[in-house]
């Protein structure tokens, strides 16, 4: 018998969302489908990370002061140190804990691609998270809540101090370690640094990627004293120099006599930090989320590979080694900061322009956007005296801090899931550095 029965079939179901090709748009509808999904322990992560925070901070406001001065110096620049590696372990723990619920990673476990364990994780980006937090100079956030707990801690000892016309070291554990034993501590940690390092490039034992890393931060912190002291020594030398003198007085005709000079500079100075926060400082937390999820590279050759530049590296390989070791030092800061943040832009632009344009927006809105909220919470709750309002901004700035940090965690695992999933079904899979 021919013709229709009236029965339509079942409709089938449609295929789970990792294998559909998502919208770069649906950046913050993932983003907080993520945070729900894993809020409990992206909350105790971060939970746990302020407590042992403020006792560090607490910690190098107290031992900075005593008998045995510069020894006591040597213990800030140490639990400064690990300030620094507690932001580590927290932020490679809070991306960590939303691997479980990528697209991508559950792909990859399709594929037989066995789970990192956590230690194993923080082991391996370790080294590569302080050249990034270096150079992108993140250690300053740190280094300003040692000083302002030191300040707030030994507030009035400060104060009788000025009363009575004394000299007061309030405030000074991170300045007043001397030049010469900051010089012998930059040599201990320089060989440590070295020798972790090679453990490191020959894959021996555990933790001694995360060790490096403790060596890479405490010889950059043991050396900014002697540093300075170099610094400051070398610029006034450098301020009686004739060429330095023609310099200033060619910039100085160039202001006045080059039109728009003026505009042009202030019009710069005003774009460059906002470009910065807006657009450079979310795509280095980015590439420290591939860290964590496995996709991560540093090489110029990754960058410029199949364009013509690629043969630049060829020939600068295939040089004499004064040549590269030159080369390397001319650019050696450079490449630190910008080509990770390159090559993770690379690996976004396979998932589509808009979603780095997603990404950006998403990360300025949560920022101004918990501003705004802290703000209007304190209106809400009214405060008579200022002494008062002191006390109520704390918890409600750890409550802020706390939601604004679990989103940006999400948003970032939600970009690297969404580009590494669009990539991957178009035929472009994202590369594991």
């Amino acid at each position: 018998m021919s013709g229709s029965t009236g029965v339509t079939a079942p409709p089938q179901p449609g295929p789970p969302p990792a294998q559909q090709m998502p919208s770069p748009y649906s950046l913050p509808l993932h983003a907080l489908r993520l945070a729900g999904k894993c809020a409990a322990p992206l909350i105790l992560w971060y939970a746990a990370g302020q407590l042992v925070r403020f006792v560090l901070l607490y910690a190098a406001s107290e031992v900075a002061y005593g008998d045995y001065r510069q020894v006591r110096l040597v213990a800030v620049m140490t639990l400064l140190t690990l300030i620094v590696l507690a932001a580590m372990t927290v932020t490679a723990g809070m991306l960590h804990s939303l691997r479980g619920a990528l697209w991508e990673v559950r792909a990859r476990a399709g594929d037989g691609v066995r789970e990192e364990k956590f230690f194993r994780t923080l082991d391996r980006i370790a080294p590569a998270f302080a050249v990034l937090y270096l150079a992108w100079g993140f250690q300053k956030e740190d280094a300003r809540d040692v000083f302002q707990m030191d300040i707030f801690h030994h507030l009035y000892d400060q104060q009788d101090a000025s009363f009575f016309g004394e000299q007061s070291d309030v405030g000074r554990g991170l300045v007043d370690l001397d030049w010469r034993v900051s010089l012998g501590a930059m040599a201990v940690t320089f060989g440590l640094k070295w020798l972790f390092s090679k453990f490191v490039e020959q894959n021996k034992g555990r933790f001694f990627g995360f060790l490096a890393a403790f060596s890479e931060f405490a010889f950059v912190f043991y050396g900014l004293n002697a540093t300075v002291a170099f610094s400051d020594a070398r610029s006034e030398w450098v301020q009686h120099r004739k060429a330095i003198a023609g310099t200033e007085e060619l910039l100085t005709q160039a202001k006045e006599n080059v039109p728009l000079w003026d505009t042009v500079t202030s019009w710069w100075g005003e774009v460059w930090p906002l470009f910065l926060d807006g657009v450079a400082v979310p795509l280095a937390w980015l590439t420290v989320a591939m860290l964590v999820f496995g996709a991560f590279s540093d090489e110029a050759r990754t960058l410029l590979r199949g364009t013509r530049l690629e043969r630049g590296i060829d020939r600068l390989e295939s040089s004499h080694d004064i040549t590269q070791k030159s080369f390397d030092q001319l650019t050696g800061g450079f490449r630190d900061r910008w080509v990770p943040l390159a090559n993770s832009l690379r690996m976004i632009f396979n998932g589509g322009m808009p979603l780095f344009g997603m990404m950006c927006l998403c990360y300025a809105a949560l920022e101004i956007g918990g501003q705004y909220a802290q703000r209007g919470v304190m209106m809400l709750i009214g405060v008579r005296d200022e002494w008062v309002g002191v006390y109520q901004a704390v918890p409600v700035s750890f409550v802020r801090d706390m939601v604004v940090t679990v989103l940006s965690m999400a948003l970032l695992a939600a970009t690297y899931d969404l580009a590494a999933t669009r990539a991957r079904l178009a035929g472009r899979p994202l590369e594991d550095g």
